[in-house]
């Protein structure tokens, strides 16, 4: 752990300033909106991405808690279930040609007319967790199975590599997994360049913190 009391984060990732990579980060006037449902549990102060994430977007929320009784009340404002898309966690058999990003009814099947169900869209939640807490911000909102399910095929591991051990191979982080749904929402792929600059920078600045420390007290981690 970095030893810094939690006054001295900063205001806008919460991280620590040693790990902060805030500075010259400029929002993107987004179209979709975006809101990260955090679990209250969730504690990785040092590596989560949640905030930093919505760094980079002018409209975007970070929500913590375990329930919500509709997505009016998430929002603040009335909001039409049906045009908003979460990143689905469950397990998609996708027959055929796989897409980038792939739209799912309520009954996990592949929607009919995915380019059109994707430009209707007017925001997309994210779960922010580990996996058996993202799982349980899905079953606590049932609501949310009125929404669109979006699948991602990324194809790549996440960044984080041996820093932080995912439950599923093709498991990414938050900011990873939104920096690549939202560049092809927009279509601007700099949406994702610049997302995971910020991100890569984050992990260098993690790496070198660490190898700062003495070796047994690395070895105690």
């Amino acid at each position: 752990m970095i030893d810094l009391a939690p006054e001295d984060d900063c205001p806008d990732c919460r991280k620590p300033p040693a790990l902060c990579v805030c500075a010259g980060i400029e929002p993107f006037a987004n179209r979709i909106e975006i809101v990260i449902l955090q679990h209250p549990q969730e504690q990785d102060r040092e590596l989560g991405t949640a905030r930093l994430a919505l760094r980079h977007f002018a409209k975007a929320r970070l929500a913590v808690g375990l329930s919500w009784p509709n997505l009016a009340k998430l929002v603040g404002r009335p909001a039409e279930v049906r045009r908003w898309g979460v990143l689905y966690l469950g397990p998609a058999r996708l027959a055929g040609e796989v897409r980038p990003i792939t739209v799912l009814d309520r009954k996990g099947l592949i929607l009919p007319g995915q380019e059109e169900a994707l430009t209707e869209l007017e925001g997309i939640i994210l779960l922010d967790g580990s996996w058996s807490q993202a799982k349980a911000l899905w079953w606590r909102n049932a609501w949310m199975l009125k929404a669109r399910r979006i699948v991602l095929n990324t194809g790549t591991p996440s960044r984080y590599g041996r820093l932080r051990q995912e439950p599923r191979g093709d498991s990414v982080s938050t900011l990873e997994a939104l920096a690549f749904a939202m560049a092809r929402l927009e279509q601007n792929p700099q949406i994702e360049t610049r997302m995971l600059a910020s991100f890569d920078a984050l992990l260098r600045r993690y790496r070198e913190v660490r190898l700062a420390k003495p070796a047994a007290e690395r070895a105690q981690e």
